[in-house]
């Protein structure tokens, strides 16, 4: 779960950052940070989706046609779950505080651990670094999300106070759980029947659109594409 220990370990960095600091950090550098982020994580999905292909041709165009289908059914499932719409409902939740402590300083702490725990919580990437982490071993992905999520810890902290530090704390409940889930009882399941490599090309093609958000490409509804997750292998076990 070293992962979700790197998020929660951003997330309390940030803090630190932004109560000592009396100056925010220059839109120039936060520009340089989000671009090296968007290209690690557009880099870290099409690695993850190449090196599960397989090398045989047939084989790997098997796997690259079901996970892509994968992502496509399991958009479509979001979208009648409609948790894009509870994601941005909850983000709105969220921007409200911070605009309210942004017009009227400094915000109620508690109002800032509430609108961290939903940022940090909510977020596709932080869903997809820990499957990624539990599949694989690998935590690039949360490691991204560390880093952007303490560049947003370092803001919120000097519009609310030191409490939305403790958010860090369910985050690393919330994603190592699931890392440990994914470890302890999905990748074992999918490795005996050989289900792993479609799970890991689905999280491989959401986190380039993840990239693309990132990099400001264009809006993607990204949280409308976890159920693939779930569709990816339930395919492989019928497609064989």
């Amino acid at each position: 779960m070293n992962g979700a220990f790197l998020n929660a370990f951003g997330i309390l960095l940030g803090a630190l950052y932004g109560l000592t600091r009396r100056a925010p950090l220059p839109a120039r550098v936060q520009s340089f940070f989000r671009a090296g982020l968007g290209v690690f994580t557009l880099f870290t999905g099409a690695r993850l989706v190449l090196e599960n292909l397989g090398a045989p041709f047939p084989t790997g165009l098997k796997r690259l046609l079901i996970a892509l289908l994968a992502v496509t059914l399991g958009y479509w499932a979001g979208k009648l779950l409609r948790l894009q719409n509870l994601s941005n409902w909850l983000g709105r939740r969220a921007g409200r505080c911070i605009a309210a402590a942004d017009e009227h300083p400094p915000g109620r702490p508690a109002a800032g651990l509430a609108a961290g725990v939903v940022l940090f919580g909510a977020a596709p990437l932080g869903w997809l670094g820990a499957v990624e982490n539990g599949f694989t071993g690998w935590w690039c992905l949360l490691a991204a999300k560390a880093v952007m999520d303490a560049l947003a810890m370092a803001g919120l902290v000097k519009m609310f106070g030191w409490l939305p530090a403790l958010s860090a704390f369910p985050v690393l409940g919330l994603f190592g759980g699931l890392t440990f889930v994914c470890q302890t009882e999905a990748a074992p399941f999918c490795q005996a029947h050989h289900l792993t490599d479609s799970v890991n090309a689905v999280v491989g093609l959401a986190a380039c659109a993840v990239s693309l958000v990132i990099l400001e490409v264009r809006r993607v509804e990204l949280t409308n594409f976890l159920p693939g997750l779930v569709v990816a292998p339930l395919l492989e076990w019928f497609w064989r």
